[in-house]
């Protein structure tokens, strides 16, 4: 895409990924880190989470889209992708607020990894208690 094409501008965030999302008004595929979607995300169920959002409001193949994602693993860049694209809907057309709002794809999802404690192997995991 060209830097002169009109977009909407939407930042998502799940566990430790964080991604960028540019929905343009043309048609166009969704590409993210300058490669297709299919490249980064093997299976069919993260590319179909990913496009859910586009699914509900019947936006499927109407706009184009670029993604940059970065940190964390399939699963946390998926989940950023897609809150980024649905903030990125609302921002386009704020009558898709409710219909998305409804679903929860608006609203972050918190949890993360809980931090290591000292004198443990991991958060809450302990060594195994020896009597003798």
């Amino acid at each position: 895409m060209t830097t002169k094409d009109i977009y909407f501008y939407a930042i998502g965030r799940r566990k430790g990924a964080v991604a960028q999302i540019k929905l343009f008004q043309t048609k166009g595929n969704i590409t993210i880190n300058k490669k297709p979607i299919e490249e980064v995300f093997q299976s069919k169920e993260s590319i179909d989470y990913i496009k859910y959002p586009l699914e509900l409001t019947k936006k499927m193949n109407k706009n184009a889209i670029e993604i940059k994602v970065s940190g964390g693993g399939i699963s946390g860049q998926s989940g950023a992708i897609r809150l980024g694209i649905s903030r990125a809907l609302v921002k386009s057309d704020s009558s898709y607020r409710s219909i998305l709002k409804n679903e929860g794809l608006l609203t972050r999802d918190s949890r993360i990894k809980e931090s290591k404690k000292y004198g443990l192997v991991k958060a809450r995991k302990a060594k195994q208690y020896s009597k003798r």
